[in-house]
């Protein structure tokens, strides 16, 4: 029986550490009903109604090193582009406020809250997504696998944002306290409440393992 229970314990950990490593490694998870169901549905009606009369205009956008023409409503932002259009759905979208950070990227080496950015400002400029981390040959990007080793999400969603704000940080300050880098994702907010896990794989990213707290 105890051998059982052991197996069916370990059964459950490696099925939790997979779905870590998809939501890190693309932000796999599925997102609120409302984006899923209706793509522009989780706008506002006047939202939806203004958007609906703007002229379209195709554009050219650096999205993780790749050029990407795409059609762009004029007040169109950044998220609802890379996930409705470009099908970059690891960038989530949750306040739709620049509040929470589920929808964090990258511009030109600075994170940036693309539900609060418009599309139409980033022509000229690098964006990189969670899906852009990864490496050539498909390895984990260093903090993603710090995330999978740790365990550090719990439901996932915020999980993108925090990973790419984790990866800004480090390329600005390789070496940060665990207290410097509270700091820097205070932007990121986890209804989960997982925070010392994010901090702790943060410290395994920078080989700080000495401040990773456990317990």
């Amino acid at each position: 029986m105890a051998e059982s229970i052991d197996a069916q314990a370990e059964a459950r950990r490696l099925s939790r550490r997979e779905f870590i490593k998809r939501v890190i490694a693309s932000g796999a998870v599925a997102s609120s009903a409302s984006f899923v169901m209706g793509g522009m549905a989780g706008c506002a009606p006047r939202t939806r109604a203004a958007l609906a009369g703007a002229a379209e205009r195709l554009i050219s956008i650096d999205v993780n090193g790749e050029l990407r023409r795409v059609d762009v409503l004029p007040q169109e932002t950044l998220a609802m582009t890379l996930r409705y259009k470009l099908g970059l759905t690891g960038t989530k979208l949750s306040c739709d406020r620049a509040e929470c950070g589920a929808c964090t990227v990258m511009i030109d080496g600075v994170t940036h809250y693309s539900c609060s950015t418009l599309t139409h400002m980033v022509r000229n400029r690098k964006v990189v997504t969670i899906e852009g981390l990864r490496g050539a040959d498909g390895a984990l990007h260093p903090v993603q696998q710090a995330f999978v080793d740790e365990l550090a999400p719990q439901c996932g969603f915020c999980t993108p944002g925090q990973v790419v704000a984790a990866v800004a940080l480090l390329q600005r300050n390789p070496n940060p306290t665990r207290e410097e880098a509270r700091q820097a994702m205070a932007g990121n907010l986890c209804r989960c409440g997982a925070y010392d896990s994010y901090l702790n794989a943060i410290m395994r990213a920078t080989g700080n393992t000495g401040e990773i707290h456990h317990g």
